[in-house]
Formats: C-alpha cells, structure tokens, sequence
C-alpha cells in the first residue's frame, strides 16, 4: 500500500476505535451488549407484524426479557434489506449486494416466523389473519410494518422506469439504486438538468433527496462537468429541512454549489417520453423539464395498517394511515395493547433507522412493564439522526428532537452544521456495524 493509503487505514481504524469506546455515534448507539433485567415468568401472546430493523431489533430484545412468551413475527420478505446504504449504492461507492441479507439471519431462536404477509387486523378481537387466511389471536400486538412506496400517486410513474431514460429512484431498493447511480453517472457525464424533489406526505430519512443532489453535483464536479449542468430542487414546502437552523444551513450550501430552490412544488405527474415533470404549487400546475430526475415517491402506511381502525382518525396524516400512537411511549392511544415502532408510528419525527434504536427500547420497557402488571416509564423523545452527506466524503451529522432542538451526540467534539470527514465515516463505515448489532438486540 502506498502511504497515503497506509494513513487513511489507520485513520479509520483510529476513528473506529474512538467510536466503539464512545458508545458509538450517539445518534446511533452503542454496541455494547446491554444488561437485561431477570427475565418476566409470561404467557402473553406477542405478535409482530414485520420483520425490518425495528421489528427485528425488539423481537430479539423480547426474547432477552420474556420467558414463555409466544413471540411471533409476521412478514412475508424473504431478503432484509440495510436501507441507509441506499444511498451509497446510488453514489457507486457501494454494490446492491451491500444492502441485501436474508430475513433469517437476524431472528433469534425462540421466535416463529410466519413467512407471509399480514392482510387483516381486528383490534377489538386482538387477531391478525394473514394473506393465506391464517388468524393469529394476540395479547399484544407490535406495527413495525414500515411503510408503501406510493409510485402510483405520480401520474405516469411507474417502478418499471426507474434505470431508463433518466430516471431513478434511490428509496425503491438497492437493485434500483444501482440503476439510479447508472442513469446519474451517464447525466453527469453528458450535462443537462437535473431535477430533484421530495413528497408532500411524511416520508423515511426526509435528508436523502437532499444528499443525492449534493452527491450528483459532487460526482459532476470531480469528472470537471458541472459546468454542463443545471440542477434543480423542488422543496414541497417552503423549507429544505424542518428543524430552522439546519435549513439556513442547506440553503446557503445549496446557493454555494449552484444548485436552484423552487419552493412549494409538490411533483404530481411525468411524462418519461417528453422528460417533463408536472409539480402543483400554490400558483396551479408548473411543468419542469429535465435531463435526470431522482425520483421521490409519496409515502403512506400499508394496506393492511392503512384500511384498519389503526390509524388516526383526524389530523394531517388521516390519509397517510400512521398508526394513533403517543408520541412518547409510542402505545396506541385507542388500543393500548397495540404498540407502534419505526417508520408506521404517527409521531411527528423518527422516520429514521437511528430514530429505532431509541424507539425500541421504549416499546420494550412499557411491554415489559404491562405484562408485570407496572407503569412504564421510557419515553421517545423524537430523536431523529440524519448524516447529511454534502459530498464524498464529507458530511454533517445532524440530530434532533420534537422541538427541533439540536442534540449531538459528541458536543465539543463533532459540530453538526460542519462539513466533516468524521462524519462522513459514521455514514460509510461505523452506521452499519452499528446496525447489525441493533438488530441483535445488542444497541
């Protein structure tokens, strides 16, 4: 190895081991294996719908802190899929394979696995019946079913486009960001525009359109073609971030790197033929053309959430279909045998696999604590961490709260508005170690 390369291994290396013995990026948590308490004598009925990280995260947690419970996960996916690698996927620094396990992997023994999806749930009966029509009778039930990708809401827009004809879709899978990364480093080869947007509804990690322009004017740049582009950033409201002070921040890095804000445009259509996107603003339709487009779909709860008596019955997000949850214990407010965690839970912030891992340990607490005929007491504050990646090899980690109050993890040490490379290898390199052992139960 060459010098350089020899100092850039024992950085990491250096980081790593800084990381490890800080508990690891806060934002994330620790990998440290946590004392559990004497495990609760039960015979509750658990089930819980969706095995993705947090699903998978609290039924190993369970398995630690219940005995003789029947704990079963319903989902139906056979792959797990590491979704904050998406991104690196459609900057080509990653393969799709980077993302990609098998289900399997990550459950603990002691925990049926039911491989199909859920179609129907009852709450007054506490019972899930899956698509076969198997019924599941439960003493309490977990959502951690994620969330649907509504392509169908964009007019003309359909998951079969995406690697064709400019256009991609980072959010739809690491096949399909392989093929977004395609499409991106053929534009930032020939020029053009190129569009990027985000939906009106409340979507998972809301910094990843925000990154992926970065990212395509970065890739531009270090090929010496960003002179050959114009790019473009359809806010959906008049915001490009909802906590205040990191929004000023994106909007001076955005006039800094040239790339265009036209605020209030909420995509509502495409024509792939034409490359012109449709967005409805508060002035009536406006069209944009482009050369590449990064597209963002609407997001809501799925079906078998969205068309039961779960959701929230009035509000912003009636049709989104979140679960009615309280924002701080994450317990059904109607059905307090019903829990939600991850993405499907109806609080204002936390659409985030760093939001999960303090999410998981609240459900587990007030769980625990029913079923021991107590009060729990953990509460979520909202915790929500984004690694704003503003280049290769740069970025801002960037955590808050409800309140939009900034909470870093490393006060004094990693300043989030700053454009870091420490910060950058918390996203490339320690998020998934991180992860992984989230999922075991084990952060």
């Amino acid at each position: 190895m060459t010098r350089q390369t020899d100092k850039l291994a024992l950085d990491r290396r250096n980081f790593l081991k800084v990381f490890m013995a800080a508990g690891g990026a806060g934002a994330l948590g620790s990998l440290a294996s946590q004392a559990r308490a004497s495990a609760v004598q039960t015979k509750a009925r658990i089930v819980i719908l969706g095995a993705g990280a947090a699903g998978t995260a609290l039924a190993n947690r369970l398995v630690d802190r219940l005995s003789g419970a029947s704990i079963t996960i319903v989902d139906g996916r056979k792959q797990h899929l590491y979704q904050p690698g998406f991104t690196l996927i459609a900057a080509g620094l990653k393969p799709a394979s980077y993302s990609v396990t098998s289900t399997t992997d990550w459950l603990p023994s002691g925990v049926t696995l039911v491989e199909e999806a859920a179609a129907n749930i009852d709450p007054v009966s506490r019972k899930v019946t899956t698509a076969s029509g198997k019924e599941l009778e439960y003493d309490f039930l977990i959502l951690a079913t994620g969330l649907t990708l509504d392509y169908g809401q964009i007019e003309g827009m359909s998951m079969d486009l995406i690697g064709k004809n400019g256009i991609g879709s980072v959010y739809a899978g690491p096949d399909y960001a392989a093929m977004t990364y395609a499409e991106m480093s053929r534009f930032t080869e020939k020029g053009g525009v190129g569009l990027f947007s985000r939906p009106a509804t409340e979507m998972k990690c809301a910094g990843a359109p925000l990154k992926y322009a970065f990212l395509t004017d970065d890739i531009a740049r270090r090929k010496g073609n960003r002179g050959k582009l114009e790019m473009v950033y359809a806010a959906h409201n008049k915001a490009l971030f909802s906590v205040p002070i990191v929004n000023e921040k994106l909007r001076m890095l955005f006039e800094d790197r040239g790339i265009e804000v036209r605020r209030e445009h909420v995509m509502s259509a495409i024509d792939p033929g034409k490359k012109i996107a449709t967005f409805q603003t508060p002035d009536g339709p406006k069209e944009i053309g482009y050369d590449f487009t990064n597209i963002i779909p609407p997001m809501r709860a799925p079906d078998v959430v969205l068309n039961s008596p779960l959701p929230w019955q009035d509000g912003p997000w009636v049709k989104q279909g979140w679960a009615e949850v309280d924002k701080h214990t994450l317990r059904h407010v109607r059905f307090p045998e019903v829990f939600a965690v991850g993405d499907i839970a109806g609080v204002p912030k936390g659409k985030t696999a760093a939001s999960v891992k303090w999410q998981v340990p609240v459900v587990e607490d007030h769980l625990v604590a029913a079923l021991s005929g107590k009060e729990g007491t953990a509460s979520f504050d909202g915790y929500t961490s984004c690694p704003m990646i503003t280049r290769i090899g740069r970025a801002m980690l960037i955590e808050f709260d409800y309140k939009d109050n900034l909470v870093p993890s490393f006060p004094g040490v990693i300043a989030p508005l700053e454009e870091l490379w420490v910060s950058w290898l918390m996203k490339e390199v320690a998020l998934k170690a991180t992860y992984n052992a989230m999922l075991r139960g084990r952060a």
